[in-house]
């Protein structure tokens, strides 16, 4: 991966990617922390959907960002835009107690 060089050493940059197959979700995460790579977890769960295994992931990497020091900027790319917007949304869904935890884990970030 390219960083671009206008990412400043205070930004933590969290790439995130999930597949399912045969009921069993493959999640990845890489974290770049001041231009260096510093995590790569694998993630495998059975019997869960897409949405919550990119919901659990992006909640760990943003556990593990915010517990970082000198950091103020989180990036957080995935190709599943429409599972990070469920972390905004206030209705009622299945996935909101990943959600709830990652807007709590943000909150602190921001403090």
């Amino acid at each position: 991966m390219v960083i671009d060089p206008s990412i400043t050493p205070l930004n933590t940059i969290v790439i995130i990617d999930t597949n399912v197959k045969n009921d069993v979700a493959t999640s990845i995460l890489h974290m770049h922390i001041h231009n260096c790579p510093i995590i790569k977890t694998f993630y495998h769960v059975v019997h869960v959907t897409s949405t919550e295994a990119e919901l659990f992931t992006i909640r760990c990497g943003i556990n593990n960002t915010i517990h970082c020091k000198d950091i103020s900027k989180i990036i957080v790319i995935t190709d599943a835009i429409h599972v990070a917007k469920r972390i905004f949304d206030p209705s009622s869904h299945p996935y909101q107690i990943h959600a709830t935890s990652i807007l709590k884990e943000l909150c602190e970030f921001f403090m």
